[in-house]
């Protein structure tokens, strides 16, 4: 193709779409590394990370004598826990011995520093989040971790128990009053436990209650609750600190700030309109960290952006540390003076920081990936606001196409890749993502939205969704991309909507109910809602009953969100991934959503992914479904990707003129 003379030499003149980008699907996988699970002990750092060369397995991590990163966990192990499913907080060290949970048979296993694993408890168990217990002298005595029961599937039970070390054991039983706890922790003298509970029908973000109990022995006193009793707030984060003082987040001013309990009372320790929290999915959230001197270091996010905060705990003030991150999480304290985090910022990938509190100065300790793209190269997030259904204003980031040895003909518009996040409670986040530049250094405009119902902005954005999964989430979608049509940012001829698990549910919806989109990228998606409150797992198992209603008084509404229910408004082509050993959203949620549109004879493809749970692992299958969503829509929106990509069928599509 000529160049266009108007152009630098060095700048190709090609169809949006059609442009060559270093993030490959190769690429991307392999530096598909998430940093999580930071912890400081004895002023050392530890984490977990999952290693692409190994399958996608998790690692957990520390810094070696010269200060780099080694891997502490046994080779072939997964450090994973699959409570709730979601996992998370699935180590913990104490005196350099690791304590973790392995993926395979969700035992907990004890590694000394130049041993052999080996296994504490018995099968048919799940571990995570644990608190040490010392004794005395200050040695290591048992641990208090979260328990789930699986030795009866029908009814799977929830507990916080009391591990004895040595010997290990399944764990003695020291609270299961509720059908779901969190966040056990030890006060400093270790006479007290705080944790939080919560039971159905209510999700962690809608109404937790923060518990405190004496440790009598080797036992608890009933626990009395201190906040959230009448099931108006979310409490989430327990933490003493050194002079016995608890603190703990709660959302009960319409944002999730930090409080304390002094007193008999709980006094907010910094009122802000900002949001300290993210809705607790993962176990171990860790979103402050308390020095010991009066002071806190905490995130604190406005408008779906992170920033962060030293707190003055005495006087109830903050001062912004300003710092090029947009995204903060898992925050730990070394000493009264640093702390560590991961931290992303909007043009390189996530890392690990340290940070000195009193001079702001950093230092990076780890980088989860090589960066792909030079920072010129990076298509930052631009915060959108834009009008929806019902006079509502929703929210989403931008990304425009970004890609310096590339330019489309003048008179050509971007497609549109609208991205929708699951949960459906959480939020999309500004930070790097190698997976958005994938799409926008090939010539896409990305929409990544985060629609009524999504964290991040508040109690009463988050609540928008209750009652209306399905239709506020599926209207602000369509909104963005009608929005951005509008405003002549995107061909609105050329509209793809994208999303997982929740996301793919919307993606669903909007297809079967507008023709505002002209593909849709579903991976794990829901198609039948009364069958996934009956199929899902426990802890999402009445999550449906706040988002439409419960069972049986509202078939009626389930039945018409469903779908598979308005299968005549399917006319765009659709891809559909699918694990085949989903246990949240289970396989037949996509095969029979793909039979029902085979039989009709519509457009769409279908990759079903043997060995892959909820959401995917494995780097081969990351590539695979990259490229084949690349491929899908180049066949559907008629440009020819610069890749080289495997072949894929999309049955029934009609040829491209």
């Amino acid at each position: 193709m000529a160049l266009d003379s108007r152009l630098e030499p060095t700048v190709i003149l090609r169809p949006y779409g059609a442009w060559e980008s270093p993030v490959t699907a190769e690429a991307l996988a392999e530096s598909h590394v998430g940093l999580d699970n930071l912890r400081s002990t004895d002023g050392r750092l530890y984490w977990t990370e999952n290693m692409p060369a190994a399958g996608g397995a998790i690692g957990i991590f520390g810094l070696d004598a010269g200060g780099g990163a080694a891997v502490l966990s046994p080779a072939g192990t997964n450090v994973r826990s699959r409570v709730h499913e979601y996992g998370g907080a699935p180590y913990v060290v104490v005196g350099g011995t690791l304590y973790y949970t392995q993926l395979s048979d969700q035992r907990l296993y004890r590694l000394e520093p130049g041993a052999t694993a080996t296994v504490l408890t018995p099968e048919g168990f799940r571990y995570a989040d644990f608190a040490p217990v010392l004794g005395a002298d200050g040695s290591l005595t048992a641990l208090i971790c979260v328990r789930e029961d699986h030795g009866d599937p029908r009814q799977i039970r929830n507990a916080l128990v009391r591990i004895p070390l040595p010997p290990g054991g399944a764990g003695d039983v020291l609270f299961d009053g509720s059908d779901f706890v969190a966040y056990p922790r030890v006060s400093p003298d270790g006479r007290q436990l705080a944790f939080i509970t919560w039971d159905h029908p209510s999700m962690p973000w809608d109404a937790t209650k923060l518990q405190l109990a004496q440790i009598d022995g080797q036992s608890l006193t009933t626990p009395r609750p201190l906040a959230g009793a009448d099931g108006s707030e979310s409490i989430l984060e327990p933490q003493w600190d050194r002079d016995g003082a608890l603190y703990f987040i709660s959302d009960r001013s319409g944002f999730w700030n930090l409080y304390s309990w002094r007193d008999e009372a709980a006094h907010c320790a910094y009122a802000r309109a900002a949001e300290f929290a993210h809705p607790l999915w993962l176990l171990g959230q860790a979103n402050y960290a308390l020095l010991g001197d009066g002071r806190a270091v905490a995130r604190c996010g406005e408008h779906g952006i992170d920033g962060l905060v030293l707190i003055d705990l005495r006087r109830g003030t903050g001062r912004a540390l300003d710092l090029p991150y947009v995204q903060y999480a898992q925050l730990t304290r070394i000493d009264e003076e640093h702390v560590a985090m991961v931290a992303c910022s909007a043009r390189v990938p996530q890392a690990l920081v340290r940070l000195n509190v009193n001079t702001g100065r950093t230092r990076t300790v780890r980088v989860a990936s090589r960066g792909l793209l030079a920072s010129d190269a990076v298509s930052a997030a631009t915060p959108i606001d834009f009008p929806s259904a019902a006079g509502r204003v929703a929210h989403a980031l931008y990304y425009p196409p970004v890609n310096p040895l590339f330019q489309a003909p003048a008179e050509e518009l971007p497609p549109l890749l609208a991205l929708v996040h699951g949960g459906p409670t959480i939020q999309a986040s500004p930070a790097y993502s190698a997976a958005v530049q994938f799409w926008t250094s090939r010539g896409f405009a990305v929409v990544d939205v985060n629609y009524g119902g999504s964290s991040g902005f508040g109690r009463a954005y988050r609540r928008a969704l209750e009652g209306n999964w399905g239709v506020v989430d599926a209207e602000d979608v369509i909104a963005a991309a009608e929005y951005l049509g509008r405003t002549g940012r995107i061909d609105p001829l050329r509209t793809a909507i994208s999303g997982g698990s929740a996301g793919g549910y919307t993606v669903l919806v909007a297809l079967s109910t507008s023709d505002v989109f002209h593909a849709g990228a579903d991976y794990y998606g829901i198609s039948d809602i009364t069958a996934l409150a009956q199929d899902t797992h426990k802890f999402e198992s009445r999550y449906v009953d706040s988002l439409i209603g419960p069972l049986p008084e509202a078939q009626a509404i389930y039945d018409s969100r469903s779908p598979l229910q308005h299968l005549d408004g399917f006319t765009a082509p659709l891809i559909v991934f699918q694990g085949a050993d989903d246990p949240v959203v289970p396989p037949n949620q996509s095969a029979r959503m793909v039979d029902a549109l085979r039989a009709r004879g519509a457009p769409v493809a279908y990759l079903l992914y043997p060995g892959e749970s909820h959401g995917f692992r494995k780097p081969a299958n990351i590539i695979r479904s990259l490229q084949a969503e690349l491929s899908f829509y180049g066949q559907v929106f008629g440009f020819k990707p610069a890749d080289k990509l495997p072949p894929l069928v999309i049955e029934n599509l009609a040829p491209q003129l």
